[in-house]
C-alpha cells in the first residue's frame, strides 16, 4: 500500500523559512513525477513544485527563487525548503506522487494534477 505523509507543517511570520517533508512508502520503484500542491479555500488548487528523479525541477512562478524542491529517493523522502514566506503563502501543503498532468510554460510550472498518490496533509499559516 502507497503511503505519503507530510510533516512540517505550523504558524510563522512574514519573511520566514519552513521545510516541508514527505516520507513515501510502498512503492515497488520511486515515482517518475513527485511534486507539491496546496489549496486555500476560496483559491484553485496550486501546483508548487515538481522533481523528477534526473534532478530537474520546475516551479510556480508565485514561488520561484523563494521555494526549493528536493527529492531524495533512497531515503524515500520529498522535501520543500520554503524561505521568505508570504501571507499569500498560507495553504494546506500537500504531497504528490505519480502526476500524469505537468504543464510547464517557458521553465514555469503552470498545473500539477492527475496524481496517483497524495497525503492527508499539512497546513502553513503565514502572519504578516
Amino acid at each position: 500500500q502507497v503511503k505519503l505523509e507530510e510533516s512540517g507543517g505550523g504558524s510563522v511570520q512574514a519573511g520566514e523559512s519552513v521545510t516541508l517533508s514527505c516520507t513515501t512508502s510502498g512503492y515497488k520503484s520511486p515515482p517518475y513525477i513527485m511534486g507539491w500542491y496546496r489549496r486555500t479555500p476560496g483559491k484553485e488548487r496550486e501546483g508548487v513544485a515538481v522533481a523528477y528523479p534526473a534532478g530537474t525541477t520546475y516551479y510556480a512562478s508565485s514561488v520561484k527563487a523563494r521555494f526549493t524542491i528536493s527529492r531524495d529517493d533512497d531515503k524515500n523522502t520529498l522535501t520543500l525548503q520554503m524561505n521568505n514566506l508570504k501571507s499569500d503563502d498560507t495553504a494546506m501543503y500537500f504531497c504528490a506522487a505519480g502526476c500524469r498532468r505537468v504543464d510547464v510554460v517557458d521553465g514555469v510550472l503552470t498545473r500539477l494534477d492527475e496524481c496517483d498518490y497524495s497525503g492527508q496533509g499539512t497546513q502553513i499559516s503565514v502572519s504578516s
